[in-house]
């Protein structure tokens, strides 16, 4: 019950700061008239982001890109509704873990491993959005962005198949619900490129979470649920180099679309709960594989 209303508390401060900044601008029906439109986008992009622990960037960055937004405009403007988006959903979704713990429900066991896996990923995750930002050139296989766009795309699709396999192939053997030493050392590597990858997509590390976790055996819904933490903490470590860096943020659009994607990640943990775990294999999978195909060039 505390953790509900402590949610629904910092919904409701949200509401008001979003208010307080409408009001704040010079010519604020103006601006509701030109780009009210983008509350939708912000809201499509994230119950999608939310529901499935992939970066909503794979919505915002190629409407932007049809809008002739700059690359660094697409990518910036991207992390900052990303910023509210996910973090609505994180809220969300550690509100629900909450839930679990103070009613006993058995679905908890599943999920002792939340709060390790987020400890574990974000400093990992977070350098690697820095390193790339500060350094584009320290990963080498990354300093072509066209180059990783076919790369990140091939390997969604891998991915996909790989999740695809393990509905119809591996036995259900009731769930992972424990980390191992080699997990911990492989989600500080995953977590590290999609960081990376993150910095030049705005997508990357929440999807690369996700997909570990559920081939390792995790339930399902955890693995969203971790991957939407995480890449909530991410957004908001590289937003700070697109405020005073790159200054690319295209505010007007932020103002709706983020408002939009606050919406949306509340409404996702609805979508992904709906599902059985099968279906929802299934949905993240179909999910990654559109997300890799229409990275592709054509």
């Amino acid at each position: 019950m505390n953790s509900m209303l402590s949610a629904t508390r910092i919904r409701l401060i949200l509401l008001l700061f979003w208010i307080g900044i409408f009001f704040y601008q010079v010519e604020p029906w103006l601006l509701l008239q030109e780009y009210a439109g983008f509350t939708l986008l912000g809201i499509f992009g994230a119950v999608l982001a939310n529901a499935t622990g992939a970066g909503g960037g794979v919505v915002f960055v190629p409407f932007f890109n049809q809008l002739d937004f700059t690359v660094a405009a697409s990518v910036a403007t991207s992390f900052a509704i990303q910023c509210c988006g996910m973090t609505a959903g994180a809220i969300t979704w550690w509100s629900y873990y909450r839930k679990l713990q103070l009613t006993h429900n058995c679905e908890k066991d599943n999920w002792q491993s939340l709060s390790k896996v987020i400890l574990l990923t974000v400093p990992a995750s977070i350098i690697g959005v820095w390193m790339v930002q500060l350094q584009p050139h320290f990963f080498v296989n990354f300093s072509d962005p066209q180059s990783l766009h076919v790369g990140f795309g091939f390997f969604s699709i891998a991915l996909s198949l790989a999740i695809f396999s393990s509905v119809f192939w591996l036995k259900d053997r009731g769930g992972n619900s424990k980390l191992s030493q080699f997990d911990c050392f492989a989600l500080l590597v995953i977590t590290w490129i999609g960081g990376g990858i993150t910095a030049w997509l705005s997508i990357g590390v929440g999807e690369l979470l996700a997909v570990y976790l559920i081939v390792r055996g995790f339930n399902v819904t955890f693995a969203i649920a971790a991957a939407v933490i995480l890449s909530a903490f991410t957004v908001w470590g590289g937003v700070i180099f697109h405020v005073f860096v790159t200054k690319a943020i295209y505010w007007p659009v932020l103002l709706f679309a983020g408002a939009g994607a606050i919406i949306g990640g509340v409404l996702a943990k609805r979508l992904v709960l709906y599902f059985s775990p099968k279906n929802l294999k299934l949905f993240f999978a179909g999910w990654i594989f559109i997300l890799g195909a229409i990275t592709l060039p054509y």
